[in-house]
This record gives structure tokens, sequence and C-alpha cells, in this order.
């Protein structure tokens, strides 16, 4: 394409349309000499004179006659490929499924008042949630998923992501566990019996075991499970103690999550950070208004969900690292 200037066409459509190179170079803004050299330029590229005097006049070769029917719908489309598409984009109508990669506990507690929320304003709009086996990228850069929810551990510089709630960790078990039975957790009552630990493939260290490993304290762990509702559902049947966010226990939407799944949750004896949970996705869909519209419900219903942890400023474009 080294040889082709896109500009020339809309000259070619001036001077065609006005079949004067006066008149053309007003049309465009331009000298009369420029719109002779462009009007030269044609020539060369088409092959053809284009334009020829008659009298006091230019008249059409019969060439430029079939250039001149073909070159203004052309023209119109070039020009309409090359600026912002210009189109109201109208929820109500808006027809589309979203895959979304999140944790089973996101969905057991916001998963329902999200798509109530959503259904209301767009119900021809699908959440189609996938499973999250761990934090590769890969689905994200590829499009396979649209958006991830979730702490964020890629290693992938070009990511997006939005604060959604600031979370903790806290100690469960089953309702009338001998360990609450005294007035308080201590590390030595709480270690003294199994623990069930969360962990995804390729995560190499847990903050509950580094908090220990500061007081010079390990615990047991008989069983290793691959999601926080796993853990919860072990505790609930056995003497193990599980590690879950504090969102996990419930929230406005479902306040007694922790005692209808027969748990009971208890602050931990030790020391762990608190941590992000963000909303992640690709910078292809940066300016997606669909995707705005579902990331901005995202947050609303996150806020809803657990007004008491503060939420990031609203732009939502910042890098993943």
């Amino acid at each position: 394409m080294s040889r082709v200037d896109l500009n020339l066409l809309t000259a070619l459509d001036a001077l065609l349309s006005e079949r004067s190179v006066t008149a053309a170079a007003q049309r465009l803004n331009l000298s009369v000499s420029a719109m002779s050299r462009t009007l030269a330029r044609l020539r060369a590229a088409t092959g053809d004179r284009l334009l020829l005097q008659a009298g006091r006049s230019l008249v059409l070769t019969p060439y430029g006659e079939q250039l001149r029917q073909r070159l203004g719908p052309l023209t119109l489309e070039a020009q309409a490929l090359l600026k912002p598409p210009e189109y109201r984009f109208d929820v109500a109508a808006l027809e589309h499924s979203f895959a979304v990669r999140a944790g089973e506990g996101f969905i057991d507690l916001v998963g329902a008042a999200l798509i109530e929320r959503i259904s209301r304003a767009a119900p021809g709009v699908q959440l189609r949630f996938m499973p999250k086996p761990d934090w590769d990228a890969q689905p994200l850069r590829d499009g396979t998923i649209d958006l991830e929810i979730g702490t964020v551990r890629t290693s992938a510089p070009e990511m997006r992501t939005r604060l959604l709630f600031r979370d903790r960790y806290v100690g469960a078990c089953r309702v009338d566990h001998p360990l609450l039975s005294n007035s308080g957790v201590s590390v030595e009552s709480w270690i003294e019996f199994g623990h069930i630990l969360t962990a995804r493939p390729g995560e190499e260290s847990n903050p509950v075991d580094l908090a220990l490993a500061k007081c010079g304290k390990e615990r047991r762990v008989p069983m290793v499970v691959p999601s926080f509702t796993s853990a919860m559902q072990v505790a609930r049947r056995s003497d193990l103690l599980a590690v879950i966010p504090r969102s996990c226990v419930g929230n406005p939407f479902v306040p007694d999550h922790a005692a209808v799944n027969g748990l009971q949750w208890f602050e931990l004896p030790v020391s762990t950070p608190r941590f992000n949970v963000s909303a992640i996705w690709h910078p292809r869909l940066d300016h997606d208004q669909a995707h705005r519209w579902l990331r901005a419900e995202i947050v609303d219903v996150c806020v809803a969900a657990y007004p008491r942890d503060p939420i990031g400023p609203k732009s939502d474009t910042q890098s993943a690292r």
C-alpha cells in the first residue's frame, strides 16, 4: 500500500463531482495550484486523464464517469471506517452472553443479587460463570472469558483492574465445635485441631502459615481442597477447622449464610493481611459499552454487598501490575 494515498479519494471525489479544479480546491480548502498537482497525481495513479478541457469547462472522460458513479459510496464508506462508531447504546435491547470467571463464594453470595439487577435492566443478557482453577491470564487474552472476579495474581502487565471490595480471613467451624467452648480462641487451642487448607495450583504460600511461622507455630493440615466452599462443607460435618474470607460468611443479601450452612465463624488468633477483590479484564474491552455497563453493575452490587469496605476510585483502568 506504499503507493496508495487514501486522501486522493476525497480529492478525486471533489474533482469529479465539481468538474472544476477551482471549485474542488474551494471545497477542500486547498489552493488551486495544490489541487492541480493533486489532479496530476490522480492521472498518474489511474492511467487516465479523468478531466479534459472543453471550451471554458471541463468534462469527464469515460473512465472518469465510471469512477464518479462508484466513488461517492466508496468515499463515504472509507470515512465511516476511519472514525469512531456512531450508535446509541441501548442496554434494554442488549442480547449478549458474558463469560465471567469467579470463585464459588462470589457466585453463592452475590450471584443472585447480581443477575436480578442485570435482568431488570437487560433481560437479554446472560451471565455464564466459568470455573476458576488458577490465575492464568490467557483466557482473558484470547477472549474465552470476558471478566474475572478475584485477587490480582496475574503476571500479565496489560490487564486492567477495578477494586470491588477489601476482604480478610476469618476462621470457621461447625456449630457447637469444642474450640468455641472457651471464652476466646488462642493460637494454642486453634492448632490443636486439624485444619482444611484451601489451595489452587500455583499457590506457593499461605498467609495463615506465614503468620504461624512468625510465632514459631505450625498447624496440622490433613486435607487440602480447591475452594473455600468445599472447605466450608467439610468443616460443617467434621471437627476440622477452615479459614475462609470474611465475605463468605454473609452480606446484606445473604446475612446468615454461615449459620444456614451449619457454621460459626470467629476471628483468627493470628494476624493476616487484608486483600483486594477486583474485577480483571483485557484492555481491548476498555471502551466496549456493553462491558463497561457490566463492570458498573458489578461494582454497584459489591458496594451494596460489602458497604463497610472502602471502594476504589471511579476510574477503572488501573493496570494489573
